[in-house]
């Protein structure tokens, strides 16, 4: 498979390891120094792009590719204001887009594990949740998709709760206000952590905590890539949920 790489920094340097250690083979590399090679030629010599950029760059990278003819896999956070524009471009265009705040098959089933938990502590109005993300400092947006991802999975199951909060920490053991019938998402910013998210319910007899900690950023780049595997020859708009099924 012949890949674009759209934002060619860190992750997309993993990328391209894992990518060619697989056979797959990568024609375009678009990073901060050759944004004028993104054309529909260079474009039309992949058979998917996987765009991993910044958030202001997110929704033109996805829809040069879709326009190009090419499918797309992202997983750049932070631009979802403009998710619905994309999805309406990805059918007019007959292309293929999948998206994910997180690729890891294991923070998807982190996500599985949430959801069902929040479905039982619905009944049970004592325990209180909230949630602390903690990333590397080059991670400039909070909280992060993956947390966002995590809190709506909660919302969707607790009624006694209508929305999340975002806090980030600049001190140890800041505190912060908070309301009930939120979601407190604390953030935090520490060198060289590729991620950690911790689910924590409370209640004056006890804590039920879960939490999954990534220990390099290659779980994210392979999930990427077997997206990319699987999107190939697909048209629509999907999400990890539709490769794996849960």
């Amino acid at each position: 498979m012949k890949i674009a790489i759209i934002g060619y920094g860190k992750m997309g340097r993993v990328i391209e390891r894992l990518a060619e250690g697989k056979g797959h083979s990568i024609v375009l590399k678009i990073g901060s120094g050759n944004l004028a090679d993104l054309t529909p030629a260079n474009l039309r010599r992949a058979d998917v792009a996987i765009e991993f950029s910044r958030p202001e760059k997110a929704f033109n990278n996805i829809s040069a590719c879709l326009r190009a003819g090419v499918p797309v896999v992202c997983g750049t956070t932070a631009w979802l204001n403009r998710l619905e524009e994309a999805k309406a471009l990805c059918l007019t265009t007959g292309g293929g887009l999948f998206v994910a705040s997180n690729f890891s098959i294991g923070v998807n089933i982190f996500f599985a594990v949430n959801r069902f938990l929040a479905s039982l502590m619905e009944g049970q109005s004592q325990y209180d949740v909230h949630m602390e993300e903690v990333h590397h400092t080059q991670k400039l947006d909070h909280p992060s998709g993956t947390a966002i991802t995590l809190a709506e999975g909660i919302l969707s199951h607790i009624s006694r709760k209508n929305h999340w909060e975002t806090h980030l920490q600049s001190v140890e053991n800041e505190q912060f206000t908070t309301v009930p019938d939120a979601i407190p998402i604390v953030s935090k910013r520490i060198v060289n952590v590729p991620g950690t998210h911790v689910v924590t319910w409370t209640s004056g007899i006890d804590t039920i905590e879960i939490s999954h900690t990534a220990h390099s950023r290659e779980g994210f780049a392979a999930g990427a890539i077997a997206a990319a595997e699987w999107l190939a020859g697909r048209q629509g708009y999907f999400e990890m949920k539709d490769m794996l099924g849960f």
